[in-house]
């Protein structure tokens, strides 16, 4: 059952950016976003946190899920496809932080 991310700190079109640093044992966000900027494409509503569950924790509270997009040029060094290419990966709050608005930004 999803359920609205009531207190979500962040909202569609905000600039973000997301955390870079170091969890040991199961995350669910990428290495490859890690310092990667991105813009929140929509709020999912909110979760008990997976980092929690995978060690038998009942993942509560719940967290805010988030669909963040981003530029792939931002992603891949050396990305030559359009500047329009974008990916989009589901990140809880808590790997997320307000980012600055400066030069390209990309928003829905």
């Amino acid at each position: 059952m999803i359920r609205p991310a009531a207190g979500a700190r962040f909202a569609p079109g905000d600039a973000v950016q997301v955390r870079d640093m170091e969890k040991e044992g199961h995350i669910r966000t990428p290495d490859y976003a890690k310092g990667k900027p991105g813009w929140i494409a929509k709020v999912l509503g909110a979760f008990p946190n997976p980092e929690c569950l995978a060690y038998g924790g009942d993942g509560l509270p719940e967290r805010p899920l988030y669909k963040v997009g981003f530029r792939q040029a931002d992603l891949w060094d050396g990305y030559d496809g359009s500047p329009e290419d974008a990916l989009f990966i589901d990140i809880y709050e808590h790997w997320l932080h307000p980012r600055e608005c400066g030069g390209e930004e990309k928003r829905p």
